[in-house]
């Protein structure tokens, strides 16, 4: 009988692609969440509007501190107390009866939770365990985001209808229990063994010299060096996008005189080609360099929001949307590909943590940008047209980064590197 290998780095990205499907679906998808527990509650919308907002901040600012830790404790220990935070926030939720405590307890704690469970946590052991098919492996991952949000909210929206909202967040945080346990007791290891260790996909066969460079690396020299500032400013731009359209793409399509219907089935159309997307780009991400792909996902993703801006027919709307779709979610699984490319798997998580901080002010900035702008000139071509010149930007800037990774880093003496790449 013929014996089939397979690699065990491809089981902790499954699990880690189903834990990221339930911590983003969660943290992204508070939508349906969110007139049922302004109703219950008796809070304005905009009391329930700062809760989210405040929300949003603190899982982005959870993430340094969450990379930094896995450095230290290991994902292991950093996944189970984020379950713990989810845990013991969502039972605080449950007696909550004022904005400021439902803050505390909806808002900061269960987002710090959440973001000990997010992507950032999960990306250096993946990176550790991949290398030649890094980035297919990231975009794997990425694919946990987008079905996330196509699949969590219909699911939240159905059992918030029979069950309750309250009910809801608990059923969520036993099935979370569930699967992170079982992740982490059986599926998710830091270290490579050298008996399963497959010198075509993973790290375990790196050179001591790369060793050597991870050992010296230092978060502070990485920090100052030009090619992090340069992901950092994609992923703002990237922020800025994304949250752009989740926000405030409904109302601006209705606002060009499509119906509530057509306008929500073109946003979510892009969701859920972005699954596809996701895994068709994946396929070819170690096949190329990855600075060209980065530069090829903005720079399409720029024209989609200037198509969307522009389109006045549903068969516009939906070709626009599912062009775009296919590069949604392909710039963070590249940026953090980059990133362990250039400065190595060990600073790998504190600084997509700590880039994933940029990503947040954009999505913070492109919330009130699109409101105040519409407010104030009547039309959405202030915030919309801004984010499609960033993503130009970013596009342009990604072609400035190396274009040849770790050989890059190896290239510069120790004392060098915190000038590489100026």
């Amino acid at each position: 009988m013929m014996k089939l290998d397979w690699y065990r780095g491809w089981n902790i990205v499954a699990a880690a692609t189903c834990l990221t499907l339930l911590t983003v679906g969660l943290r992204l998808g508070t939508g349906p969440f969110f007139l049922p527990m302004a109703n219950d509650l008796g809070f304005s919308r905009s009391e329930l509007s700062t809760v989210v907002g405040v929300g949003m901040l603190f899982y982005g600012l959870a993430m340094p501190l969450a990379g930094w830790l896995v450095s230290r404790i290991g994902t292991r220990a950093v996944i189970l107390s984020g379950l713990a935070m989810v845990a013991a926030a969502v039972a605080w939720t449950m007696v909550a009866r004022t904005p400021f405590t439902l803050c505390l307890s909806f808002g900061m704690l269960l987002s710090v939770g959440l973001g000990f469970i997010s992507p950032v946590v999960l990306t250096p052991v993946i990176c550790r365990w991949f290398a030649r098919q890094r980035a297919k492996a990231l975009f794997f991952l990425s694919t946990g985001s987008m079905a996330g949000i196509a699949l969590m909210t219909p699911i939240f929206s159905l059992s918030i209808a029979a069950f309750g909202w309250q009910h809801t967040l608990v059923g969520y945080t036993v099935a979370l229990t569930i699967a992170a346990v079982v992740a982490v007791v059986f599926v998710i290891r830091d270290e490579i063994s050298s008996s399963v260790a497959d010198p075509n996909y993973a790290a375990a066969e790196v050179s001591e010299d790369l060793r050597v460079a991870e050992a010296n690396g230092r978060f502070a020299v990485a920090f100052w060096s030009t090619p992090f500032w340069k992901i950092f400013l994609g992923l703002f731009a990237c922020g800025f996008s994304m949250n752009l359209l989740g926000t405030h793409g409904v109302p601006m399509l209705v606002d060009h005189g499509f119906d509530s219907t057509t306008s929500s089935l073109g946003i979510g159309t892009i969701g859920l080609v972005a699954i596809f997307g996701t895994v068709l780009i994946g396929r070819v991400a170690d096949r190329v360099p990855r600075r060209n792909l980065l530069a090829l996902i903005y720079g399409v993703r720029g024209l989609g929001f200037f198509a969307l801006l522009m389109v006045s027919s549903p068969a516009g709307l939906f070709t626009a949307a599912a062009v775009g779709g296919l590069v949604w979610a392909g710039s963070i699984a590249t940026s953090s590909a980059m990133l362990a490319d250039v400065y190595g798997v060990r600073l790998v998580g504190v600084l997509y943590g700590t880039a994933y901080v940029g990503h947040q002010i954009g999505a913070t900035i492109s919330t009130w940008l699109g409101g105040w702008g519409y407010e104030q000139y009547g039309t959405h071509w202030i915030a919309f047209g801004s984010a499609g010149a960033l993503l130009f930007v970013a596009a342009a800037i990604s072609l400035r980064l190396p274009a040849d990774g770790f050989a890059f880093w190896l290239s510069r003496p120790l004392q060098d590197r915190a000038s590489v790449a100026q």
